[in-house]
């Protein structure tokens, strides 16, 4: 048996187990309970505003003031 039959039939079978296997624990580990405020936070990813924005945060009903706070975990606002 030659170098490259070896390789593609450990590559057929364990690897892709071992990849399967890594996949599922990964999707395991993502939906985790312990993991839902990085979930929750990443969701919120496209509604920050930019730094260079003309919203500064500073007035009292300010919406952008309190979806940043929501984000850091001040939702006491």
């Amino acid at each position: 048996m030659d170098t490259y039959s070896l390789l593609r039939e450990i590559a057929d079978s364990w690897v892709l187990l071992a990849m399967f296997l890594f996949f599922i624990g990964v999707s395991i580990w993502a939906y985790l309970p312990s993991q839902r405020r990085n979930r929750e936070e990443a969701s919120l990813i496209p509604f920050r505003s930019d730094e260079g924005g003309t919203c500064g945060r500073a007035c009292e009903g300010c919406a952008c003031r309190a979806l940043s706070l929501h984000v850091k975990g001040h939702d006491d606002v």
